[in-house]
């Protein structure tokens, strides 16, 4: 007896805990048919939807007139589905055929089990068509878009490129990323368990939305005339590099910015043709492509030589130290400290007053009124005319001014950085000093970006950028238009004199470090017309062989592009 209650005791427990489980069970299940459902019904659509990319068109990026300097071209995306693939063998000897790919690159990712994988990128169109119409199972060709460059090398180093992503990667590809890149769309299939599409089935396509055009302040064909004239100074003296930069000196509009030796856009990780890449590490690969992709005129810092004695000018006149009827006597030296500080006329250019003095370059006159400021007020004077920050350019990786400290700064640190030595800054912000100077007294902010269009051609936004007023009186800087005038028409700048027009500047010619090397820089900067500047320019020759002086050489690489574009700009004014 005692066993059988025992055995209905355990049967009851039993039957019990079973009831609770199942009502338990009934009650979760109602849960997730009911309160849950949307959630799994959500995750269930995941699990047989099969996504793909459809990649936005970029925006375009156009110069001041409307030239395309940026566009797109249709291309296609190659991809396999590993469950929907029949044959096997088919589809890896067509793929590879058609593709140029390797058979066993082609196998790798066709034997790969995933939902979708990609077998190449950037595919032209023709050979996407191609595919397509071979019909083969589990092949997959999607329509994409490849970012093309009409003009080539032209400007390289300003517009830049974009990666295999469309995302831009120098330049002002990437400057301007948030206007241009566009957002992608999706087209979504639904599948079987087995990962199958089913036949039948409505694809959901979510339209992509393109970028916005970008209008930029380059001329196409101001920016033409200077990699012309690039080139051809730069096979004349053979020198390393040469770099140009055109801008408007009232509103900071850059017209146009060469580098020579430029990259073609549309293959910017193929390296010269004259480097051997045969031996070359990955490594030292991408660093010769770093410095292709470089923009001398931001990304560098050089010793800027004379050309810097307009800022010392501008300075020593704004403070009251130096008029222009001064007069100076230079024997060919300056004796600062312990040091003898040679002008680059060995026998010295004798009695002058300081207008002769910036006409001949003279060395020892610039020491003089540089020392009369001091090195505090000259210190002051960097930081006012805002050569210690950066210039706020709209392109990516501007490099800033390397200048002594203002304690570090001795006699003879004071001496050589009225000349422009013993310190660094980069050629935009040695340029938009010196518009700043001429231009009445504002500093500029030197910019390429001018407005930005939807794809419905709608101007959304009109680019805007800082301005800092009277870093100079308007009577100072009527003082260096008339005497950079002179330097040209009577000085050493006159190689750069063009009739019917003009034009005032400055030639320089700075040695680069170690000075043991004798590698010399030549520049000039000049502006017209120089009694109302319209537009200012700058070259730069790096390491020219042979004859080296700035007046000689650069001078007249810039007068030949204003016999070009002034005539052209007073077009376009009327």
């Amino acid at each position: 007896m005692k066993n059988r209650t025992y055995n209905k005791k355990k049967i009851m427990i039993v039957f019990f805990a079973a009831v609770i489980m199942i009502i338990a069970l009934l009650g979760r299940m109602i849960f997730l048919m009911i309160f849950d459902a949307e959630y799994y019904q959500k995750r269930a659509k995941e699990l047989h939807e099969r996504e793909r990319k459809i990649k936005a068109a970029r925006g375009e990026i156009l110069d001041r007139n409307g030239v395309v300097l940026a566009t797109n071209k249709t291309v296609c995306t190659i991809s396999v589905i590993h469950n929907q693939i029949k044959n096997k063998e088919q589809t890896i000897q067509m793929l590879s055929k058609e593709l140029g790919l390797e058979e066993a690159y082609v196998r790798k990712r066709v034997e790969k089990i995933s939902s979708m994988e990609k077998i190449k990128t950037n595919v032209e169109k023709e050979v996407g068509d191609r595919i397509r119409n071979l019909d083969l199972d589990g092949v997959k060709v999607d329509e994409d878009f490849k970012r093309y460059y009409p003009y080539g090398e032209l400007a390289s180093q300003v517009l830049g490129f974009t990666g295999g992503d469309n995302q831009g990667i120098i330049g002002l590809e990437v400057k301007y990323e948030e206007y241009l890149k566009g957002v992608n769309g999706t087209i979504l299939t639904m599948t079987d368990a087995r990962g199958i599409e089913l036949e039948g089935v409505a694809e959901d396509r979510m339209e992509p939305k393109p970028g916005n055009t970008l209008e930029i302040t380059m001329d196409y064909n101001i920016q033409s005339y200077c990699e012309q004239a690039a080139k051809r100074v730069m096979e004349e003296k053979e020198s390393d590099a040469v770099a140009i930069i055109l801008m408007d000196p009232q509103n900071g509009e850059i017209y146009a910015m060469a580098n020579v030796p430029e990259f073609n856009l549309n293959d910017p990780f193929t390296l010269s043709s004259k480097i051997d890449t045969s031996e070359l590490t990955d490594e030292k690969k991408q660093d010769l492509l770093n410095q292709m992709w470089r923009n001398r005129c931001i990304n560098d810092t050089y010793e800027p030589g004379s050309t810097f004695k307009v800022i010392t000018s501008a300075a020593c006149l704004e403070e009251g130290v130096v008029t222009v009827n001064d007069t100076f006597s230079c024997p060919g030296y300056k004796i600062v400290e312990d040091r003898k500080i040679r002008c680059h006329k060995v026998g010295g250019h004798g009695l002058e007053t300081f207008t002769q003095g910036i006409q001949n370059s003279c060395n020892p006159v610039f020491m003089e009124i540089g020392l009369r400021l001091g090195a505090d007020k000259f210190y002051d004077y960097f930081q006012k005319f805002g050569l210690l920050k950066l210039t706020n350019v709209d392109l990516p990786g501007e490099a800033g001014t390397i200048m002594h400290k203002k304690e570090d700064i001795g006699l003879v640190e004071l001496a050589t950085m009225t000349f422009g030595q013993s310190f660094q800054i980069t050629p935009i912000q040695l340029l938009t000093t010196i518009s700043s100077i001429i231009n009445g007294g504002t500093r500029i902010t030197p910019h390429f970006g001018k407005k930005v269009y939807n794809s419905d051609g709608k101007e959304i936004k009109t680019l805007t950028y800082q301005k800092q007023k009277e870093i100079v009186s308007k009577e100072t800087s009527e003082t260096m238009k008339m005497l950079l005038e002179s330097v040209v028409s009577e000085g050493s700048g006159h190689n750069a004199y063009l009739e019917g027009y003009r034009i005032g500047g400055k030639t320089a010619t700075s040695q680069t470090l170690p000075r043991s090397a004798n590698k010399y820089i030549s520049s000039f900067v000049g502006f017209a017309p120089a009694n109302d500047p319209k537009v200012i320019g700058m070259v730069i020759i790096y390491d020219p062989k042979g004859i080296y002086y700035g007046g000689t050489i650069a001078a007249p690489v810039l007068r030949d592009i204003y016999d070009n574009v002034l005539p052209y700009l007073e077009k376009q004014e009327k």
